[in-house]
C-alpha cells in the first residue's frame, strides 16, 4: 500500500485571525480560500510541501451536528481542548523565537520530554493546540 497524509482538518472561528497566524506566524502558504453560505474554509501548508495541507474549517459545517453538539464544540474550542496537530522543525529554539515574535499563545516553552522528544506548544487563534517537535 502507498498511503500518505494529504490533509488534516482544524476548526477556526475567525478567518482573518487564522490566516494571520498560519501565514504570518507559522510561514505557511495559503493554498485555497473558499467562502460558501456564510462559512469559510482556508487551506494552508508549509512551503515546499505541496502534498501536505491543513484545512481550517468552520466547525458548524459538519453535517448532522445538533445545536447542543455545536455548543459543546464552541465551548471546547474556547478552552483549547477540541483539536490539535503536531508539527516538526529542525531548529526548535529558532522556531519558538519566531512564534513568540508573532505573538503566538505559548502553552509550553521548548523542553526535553521524558519520552525522548524536544518540543514546545502554542495555541492558534481558535484554541487548537499545536505541538512542535524538533527533528533529529
Amino acid at each position: 500500500m502507498d498511503i500518505s497524509i494529504h490533509s488534516a482538518y482544524l476548526p477556526h472561528d475567525d478567518p482573518e485571525a487564522a490566516v494571520a497566524f498560519y501565514r504570518d506566524t507559522l510561514g505557511f502558504e495559503i493554498r485555497n480560500d473558499v467562502e460558501y453560505n456564510g462559512m469559510h474554509w482556508i487551506t494552508v501548508g508549509p512551503p515546499g510541501q505541496p502534498g501536505t495541507s491543513i484545512v481550517l474549517h468552520p466547525p458548524g459545517a459538519t453535517p448532522g451536528l445538533t445545536d447542543d453538539e455545536r455548543r459543546v464544540i464552541a465551548e471546547m474550542m474556547a478552552k483549547g481542548t477540541y483539536a490539535g496537530i503536531n508539527l516538526a522543525t529542525k531548529n526548535l529554539d529558532e522556531t519558538f523565537t519566531q512564534l513568540q515574535a508573532g505573538d503566538a499563545d505559548v502553552v509550553q516553552e521548548p523542553i526535553d520530554q521524558p519520552y525522548g522528544v524536544r518540543d514546545c506548544a502554542v495555541r492558534d487563534p481558535a484554541g487548537n493546540l499545536i505541538r512542535i517537535q524538533e527533528t533529529r
